[in-house]
């Protein structure tokens, strides 16, 4: 997956007179952008230079050496320095991948000097003095070669990278490249769908939770070498997603005050119930009537829960609903990045409820609020936080780690400004350029 950061080695040495005003817009919707500054550009050209450029790229004169080679016959052999490589290219989206193409390309070896010492060097430096001008040249011509080579390999791994990230065994994230990357004089950003899928089927971006406006990236310190813009759209997705799965209902049968789940604690908040059912066991049964809403603002995350609490008295195997409770639980959220996730979690904020039906008569809903909050607090709250602290994957290229991230909310986004570090791989490899 590294490789795919060689592309922006090509790209650094060309952004600044690419013609950002003919990139067009496609119809698809972006929810997630991607920025790599100017620092996170020099960060990936040096990495790949010094790291991998400078090690794929053997010259055969005529067995292959690198640098510097001990040649049978010859001896020690020193050669190649001051070369340049330009590069002109096309990056353009293809029905949600890249599409790399190589529109101009150039070698220039400024000085070449090839210098034999020991076995029978004494018999051919002369000549190769003679020819220094020729070796250049072929040196360059081969270079231009394969690098035109090295471009139709990328743009092939390019074009088989997955279009979704597995979260779960239920989600993945869709990084499908919905617009062309947009171009300016110190940085490239990159727009994804970024929305939350189950792999089988599309689901439309309901009107409640669309972007008011295409996701853009803005970071407080300019020197961060990335950032990551998502819109509060991805994160209802996400809860879309797990409500239309069905993943929202639990019935509760175990709490921290287990005194609660039998008629006796209900004896004075509900006296009908515990008169009709005295010392029966109870249980929760707890249902979302539609999905959390998530609100980001300058300030915050903010999540509005919809639910149904169904009170059951337990009578041997009998299960008995006696009465229906809606809630509306509201509270704040936080966030934070764990390596290259996403987590957060979140805190009650305000509880308010309304009977919804009684099969023991009216219930005295001033007596049971602290009873619900109670639960929801020590329930409720500590459940959801055990899932969202998991977090979920940030579109970040395998074998780059986030470093130093902070977090910045705006209205309707949360963006990720970061620097990244590398740890090695095989990665490198993975499209190699000969030149022989």
């Amino acid at each position: 997956m590294a490789s795919l950061a060689f592309f922006f080695v090509l790209i650094f040495s060309t952004f600044l007179s690419s013609q950002a005003n003919n990139l067009h817009r496609t119809q698809d919707e972006s929810f997630t952008s991607i920025l790599v500054s100017q620092n996170g550009l020099d960060f990936v050209k040096d990495l790949l230079v010094n790291e991998a450029i400078s090690s794929i790229i053997p010259l055969q004169l005529p067995a292959t050496i690198e640098k510097s080679a001990r040649i049978p016959f010859l001896g020690n052999v020193h050669m190649v320095e001051g070369m340049e490589v330009g590069l002109t290219l096309g990056l353009e989206n293809h029905e949600g991948t890249l599409k790399l193409s190589l529109l101009e390309s150039g070698c220039y070896v400024k000085e070449i000097t090839i210098k034999l010492d020991g076995g029978a060097s004494w018999l051919y430096q002369g000549m190769i003095n003679a020819f220094e001008e020729q070796i250049g040249s072929a040196v360059e011509s081969a270079i231009t070669n394969k690098l035109k080579d090295g471009i139709l390999k990328l743009d092939s791994f390019l074009q088989s990278l997955p279009k979704e990230i597995p979260v779960d065994d239920n989600a993945s994230l869709n990084v499908s490249f919905v617009e062309n990357p947009q171009l300016s004089s110190s940085s490239i950003e990159f727009d994804i769908n970024g929305l939350f899928t189950d792999g089988k089927t599309v689901q439309p971006v309901s009107n409640h939770y669309r972007q008011a406006s295409q996701p853009s990236v803005f970071c407080i310190d300019q020197s961060k070498m990335l950032g990551i813009s998502l819109d509060e759209a991805v994160f209802n997705s996400a809860s879309a997603l797990y409500y239309d799965a069905e993943f929202m209902e639990w019935i509760v049968d175990k709490v921290p005050d287990q005194a609660l789940l039998n008629t006796a604690g209900w004896r004075f908040i509900i006296p009908q119930l515990y008169k009709k059912y005295p010392n029966d066991d109870m249980n929760l049964n707890i249902s979302l009537s539609s999905p959390p809403v998530i609100r980001i603002s300058e300030h915050n995350i903010g999540a509005s829960v919809y639910a149904d609490v169904i009170i059951d008295v337990v009578e041997g195997s009998q299960v008995i609903p006696v009465a229906c409770i809606s809630l509306v639980i509201r509270g704040t959220g936080s966030v934070k990045i764990m390596g290259n996730n996403l987590g957060g979690s979140v805190k009650l904020d305000d509880l308010a409820m309304s009977l919804k039906w009684s099969k023991i008569g009216n219930l005295r809903m001033y007596l049971i609020q602290p009873v619900m909050w109670t639960l929801v607090q020590t329930v409720g709250i500590p459940y959801a936080n055990s899932y969202l602290g998991k977090g979920f994957p940030l579109p970040i290229i395998h074998g780059f780690t986030l470093q130093n991230a902070e977090i910045i909310f705006s209205s309707s986004q949360v963006t990720v400004c970061s620097n990244v570090s590398y740890s090695e791989s095989d990665d490198l490899n993975q499209v190699p350029i000969h030149i022989k």
